[in-house]
């Protein structure tokens, strides 16, 4: 294995780019067109004469469609809490990302399609956005500049729609072979390993470390600590399931699940615990409380 590629990854775990790389060195038996299939991976099912791929990690980014609908409500209920328009950017983006997620693992556009490789880099440009995102809330707590702004949320926008619409391109010249270099394409993809995993692990590691100065210094509520230490105890769970032991689990359950399906599960948990982080840290931060009248005007009055 060397840096930059997918080689030992792919063969421990069935992610939707998989079936769009191809072996750094590939040899007789590794077509260089033929994407990595991982040694293990979930079976598929076939219902009304539709094949369905990873219908355990279906399951699971359908609960997550659930869970992030009803935070969202949530989010929009609390009307003077600090981040709540840039918060509300993030759980969307989300969202769409799940709905993306659904569309590739389970085979609607299926591999070897030709709209594929442009939904396998949809989706990473939104983890990308996503991390962005993220990174742009966790900073918010410093009021650095006023949140919820025109200004504020056009940054937000166009900063993530600037980073995922990168990484997009990054990963559809990867896919695609279009660059004849080969600096760019299907067996060399350091620029996609960078981007998507070196650069997003920063934004994330730049969201916690933000998050827990602001617990220790500035809120100074300890008890918040330990729920952003669930956020990365759950995340960390995760990635190391799908990365490390994806084929374990794939080998003991017989082919019905792998390591994808446990970690959306906790990727779901760690968003939920990332919602009450942020509820926790936002609810003394309203200066008025609000009600709604019959017709729907919204009241303000003093504490």
């Amino acid at each position: 294995m060397t840096f930059g590629d997918f080689n030992y990854i792919c063969n421990q775990t069935a992610l939707p780019l998989c079936q769009v790389v191809s072996f750094t060195k590939p040899t007789d038996y590794q077509h260089l067109n033929n994407g990595i299939v991982p040694i293990c991976y979930a079976r598929s099912i076939e219902l009304a004469n539709t094949v369905i791929f990873q219908i355990g990690n279906a399951f699971a980014n359908i609960a997550g469609l659930g869970v992030f609908l009803i935070i969202i409500y949530h989010i929009r209920s609390k009307y003077t809490a600090i981040g709540r328009l840039e918060m509300l950017f993030y759980y969307n983006l989300l969202l769409a990302l799940n709905v993306c997620s659904l569309v590739v693992d389970c085979g609607v556009s299926p591999p070897g399609s030709k709209s594929y490789p442009y939904l396998v880099a949809v989706q990473l440009g939104l983890i990308s956005a996503s991390c962005w995102a993220l990174m742009i809330c966790g900073l918010l707590g410093f009021r650095i500049w006023e949140d919820g702004t025109k200004r504020s949320m056009w940054f937000i926008r166009l900063s993530s729609f600037a980073y995922g619409g990168l990484t997009f391109i990054i990963s559809l010249l990867t896919f695609q072979d279009w660059i004849k270099n080969g600096t760019l394409d299907r067996s060399n993809t350091m620029g996609l390993f960078v981007l998507s995993y070196l650069f997003n692990a920063i934004l994330l590691a730049t969201f916690i470390v933000c998050q827990t100065l602001l617990a220790i210094f500035l809120i100074k509520n300890y008890w918040v600590i330990g729920v952003i230490a669930l956020v990365v105890i759950s995340f960390v769970a995760g990635q190391v399931i799908l990365y490390g032991f994806s084929r374990q689990i794939c080998e003991n359950v017989k082919h019905y699940l792998d390591g994808l399906f446990f970690a959306s599960l906790c990727n779901i948990f760690a968003n939920m615990m990332l919602y009450k982080f942020w509820d926790m840290t936002t609810d003394d931060d309203l200066e008025f409380s609000i009600s709604i009248n019959e017709d729907g005007d919204v009241l303000y009055a003093d504490k």
